[in-house]
């Protein structure tokens, strides 16, 4: 299944590590597993967004002690780095980056276009915490630096376009 190393064991139904790691099955779809897991996050986002901000960031904080581990160990199994089904990373970055923005769904597109292209290019510092962070935190990091970034992009435009 993962085109990073053919012999590597692939996705096991029966470990609930693999269900969050590949974001409940979005990063099983061969084509682009990245953008799926982005997409399942929009309804994940719609359903948080309502709650106060400090709850939304509590929820997003226990997402991440929860894919730090589930990334962590599934890329462990598959023996690779940071494969491309796992896509816990991308569904907690679309998250971070659409945290306080404004509603609707300008704002939602807006943000899922810019985080799709800041986490598919990987422009500094991104890259960097991709290729030299190991694990699962190293997993989760570089998406939370393009949501974040992505934070920043969409708050300067609220702040001039509101």
């Amino acid at each position: 299944m993962d085109a990073e190393d053919p012999g590597a064991p692939t996705f096991d139904r029966r470990r609930p590590h693999h269900w969050l790691a590949y974001g409940f099955g979005s990063g099983l779809i061969p084509w682009a597993p990245g953008t799926a897991g982005t997409l399942a996050a929009v309804p994940l986002y719609l359903l948080l967004s309502p709650l106060p901000l400090g709850w939304y960031l509590t929820v997003l904080l226990a997402m991440l002690g929860i894919g730090i581990w589930a990334c962590g160990k599934t890329a462990r199994e598959l023996k690779v780095h940071d494969p491309s089904a796992i896509v816990w990373d991308e569904i907690l970055g679309f998250l971070l980056a659409m945290a306080g923005s404004p509603p609707g769904w300008p704002w939602i597109l807006a943000g899922f276009v810019l985080f799709r292209v800041l986490d598919i290019l990987k422009p500094w510092p991104i890259r960097a915490l991709d290729q030299r962070v190991p694990g699962g935190i190293g997993i989760m990091l570089d998406d939370l630096a393009a949501g974040a970034l992505v934070w920043v992009i969409l708050h300067a435009a609220a702040v001039v376009l509101v």
